[in-house]
């Protein structure tokens, strides 16, 4: 992968968001590759095609690309809520490359979001735009990276240091059984992983997912038994091969 970007020539473009929309996809295009099969290539999706970027032309898989030269392991701005929300919900969403780039036009940072772990929890609305803007009224979204599981956060590139594309793929494959689950599902069941991967423990009791209840009923407002979703969502991650159960309220991550 050459981390090297190449903007366009200076009187191409006078537009900075331009300059780095061209920038990136052309670079994206030549060096992206897609993580749900051994294909190499992935390539422009048609122009105004929505919210999909690029598409991997063996299994049709889709991707979305952010860029920006601030890195931020906390949010990103995104489009329309609503929009955002029924995609979702649909499972029309598409997988995300974030990709962080230095002044010099290099790529520091790119992160992989696999599309099965986009959730209404991850989500966050922001304010309408004001009655003097010209979409006034419209409101955007955040994606809340923090919310995400740090199984669905594939470091591609960290720091300007290429990961092996075979150790993504398998990483890819690990975590692919969550798309599995129902849109609906699958938010609880990410929600309780992101809070076992919190612990930093492969180990861990039952309790100490408890001590996330305020959390989760924050997260949840509709849910009046969070305990009992939180050792219904624990026996589905086993099910899918991510914890263990070693008995008496003690759990294993074998993942």
């Amino acid at each position: 992968m050459n981390l090297i970007l190449t903007p366009p020539a200076p009187n191409c473009y006078t537009n900075r968001c331009q300059i780095t929309r061209v920038t990136t996809e052309h670079w994206a295009s030549q060096n992206l590759y897609c993580v749900a099969c051994d294909c190499d290539t992935i390539c422009r999706a048609p122009h105004n095609t929505k919210a999909v970027d690029f598409t991997c032309i063996e299994c049709g898989h889709t991707y979305q690309l952010k860029s920006a030269g601030r890195w931020s392991e906390t949010k990103i701005v995104d489009a329309g809520y609503q929009s955002m929300a029924a995609a979702i919900k649909s499972q029309r969403r598409p997988s995300l490359f974030v990709l962080n780039y230095t002044p010099d036009w290099q790529v520091r940072n790119l992160l992989l979001i696999p599309k099965f772990f986009f959730t209404e929890s991850v989500i966050e609305q922001r304010k309408p735009l004001s009655s003097n803007a010209r979409r006034a009224g419209w409101i955007g979204c955040n994606i809340l990276l923090h919310r995400i599981p740090t199984d669905g956060k594939l470091v591609i590139v960290s720091d300007g240091v290429e990961a092996a594309r075979n150790s993504i793929r398998e990483l890819f494959k690990e975590v692919q059984p969550l798309e599995e689950l129902s849109p609906s599902l699958r938010g609880w069941t990410l929600d309780v992983l992101r809070i076992a991967r919190k612990l930093g423990s492969t180990h861990f009791k039952l309790n100490d997912v408890y001590r996330f209840e305020s959390e989760l009923r924050e997260i949840h407002p509709d849910n009046r038994n969070i305990r009992a979703k939180i050792r219904q969502q624990l026996q589905v991650l086993r099910d899918l091969g991510f914890v263990a159960f070693s008995g008496r309220g003690n759990y294993e991550m074998i993942r």
